[in-house]
This record gives C-alpha cells, structure tokens and sequence, in this order.
C-alpha cells in the first residue's frame, strides 16, 4: 500500500515541477495552503484553502492529488483569524528553486501543499512535515501554516 501513495505522491511532484517559465496567470493574487495525509482516514486527511486579499475559502474536493480544486467560501470571521497567513511566507522562499522540500508524506508524516500567486507569478510548494527535512527557515512558516489550518478546523 505504501509503494502505491509513494508512487500517487511522485507523479503529483513530477506534474508540479514545470521547467517553463510561463507561469504567469491573470487571476488576483492568493494563497492556497493545506496539509495532505496518504495513511489517513477520514475528512481531515486532506485540508486545502484558499486565501485571498478579502476572503477564505475551502476545497471540497479533499483529493489527494491535489488536482481540480474547488472552492466555497467561508465565514468572514474565519477569514479574519488566518488573514495575515499571506504575509507570513518567507521572502526566501520565493528565490529558492526547490520546489519539493524534504519527501512530503513518505515517511506517513503528511506533506504541506503551498502555492502562491503574486503580481502574476505562480508558485507551488510541497513540503515534508518533518522539520529535520526542510531548510529551517521554513520552519516558523510550517507552523503558522498548520496553526492557521487548526484555526479553520477548529475555530
């Protein structure tokens, strides 16, 4: 079963990584952060929002591939408590090329999806929950991330 998520999780980071670089989109800019769990039951396994200048919103597809995304949004009190989730990723990160940090969810430990739109510009993340696999200036971020998703879950 393991070699089957591994195998599910490599053809999800080998079609995110993209050599081209048009990667402009013409939509505002945003957040969409989450965590995904392969060895996981139930709704919780996969969490993915979407963060805008103005609104929060919520996948209801909970897939694990990470693929056709759809929104609802949320209650602007919620909103309110993740709001400066935006603010908090690292300049760093946008230099960095890695676009897979660590090996998300291989050791079961789940994996962080991050993509960010800013003045047009795309770019997508995976990071392994496990610190030790990251840089350590991810670190702060990853635990903003999940605090947020925390707040969302459990407001």
């Amino acid at each position: 079963m393991k070699r089957v998520f591994f195998f599910l999780f490599t053809a999800v980071v080998l079609t995110a990584c993209n050599s081209d670089d048009d990667n402009t989109i013409e939509t505002g800019d945003y957040l969409i952060f989450g965590h995904y769990y392969g060895m996981c039951a139930g709704q919780s396994c996969v969490e993915i929002f979407k963060l805008t200048e103005t609104k929060l919103y919520e996948d209801t597809n909970d897939n694990y591939s990470l693929d056709n995304l759809s929104f609802r949004e949320l209650d602007h009190a919620t909103f309110e408590n993740v709001r400066s989730l935006i603010s908090a990723v690292p300049q760093e990160l946008l230099t960095d090329e890695t676009s897979v940090f660590g090996c998300p969810d291989c050791a079961d430990g789940g994996g962080l999806y991050i993509q960010l739109s800013q003045n047009g510009t795309l770019y997508t993340w995976n990071m392994d929950q496990i610190k030790e696999n990251v840089p350590e200036y991810l670190h702060n971020f990853m635990d903003e991330v999940n605090a947020s998703i925390a707040l969302i879950n459990n407001p």
